[in-house]
């Protein structure tokens, strides 16, 4: 079985000058040297916020999901994206379901992830986000090739 080339050294395995900014942005966050070695990237797709009752205990359980990454031989990176819950939003949170797929999809697309976990709690954020990974075409960022999980 050959080894698959993870998305993320497109940006952290760079040599040069643009590899040393990437890199060192993420290390002035204490990011570890070793992350950078050809660990794949799992981002956390958080859905968490105080105004959304189904998530609000997401803050607490993404770092549960970012020691399993770790323990699994990941380098886990937790991004918040919109967070819709029918009981606060008004008129109502169908209308901006379209907005957080995009925020999902986007978020996904545009950063150095091999992987995802989305964490989303009811109809108002499963969805969206189930939608923005399975329609999201996602590519390797300098090649025109699916990630590893699109191949078919």
């Amino acid at each position: 079985m050959s080894k698959v080339e993870l998305r993320s050294q497109q940006w952290f395995g760079k040599t040069g000058k643009d590899g040393f900014i990437y890199r060192a942005w993420m290390k002035n966050q204490g990011i570890p040297d070793d992350y950078f070695q050809g660990k794949p990237v799992i981002g956390i797709c958080n859905t968490w916020s105080e105004l959304t009752p189904c998530n609000a205990h997401f803050r607490e359980l993404a770092e549960f999901v970012k020691k399993g990454i770790i323990e699994a031989g990941g380098f886990p990176v937790e991004f918040p994206v919109m967070s819709l819950g029918e009981t606060l939003i008004k008129p109502t949170a169908m209308l901006y379901r379209n907005l957080a797929s995009m925020d999902v999809e986007e978020s996904i697309r545009a950063n150095p992830i091999d992987g995802v976990v989305l964490m989303c709690g009811c109809d108002k954020t499963t969805d969206p986000a189930s939608i923005a990974f399975i329609k999201g075409d996602f590519k390797n960022k300098d090649q025109n090739e699916p990630l590893p999980w699109n191949k078919s």
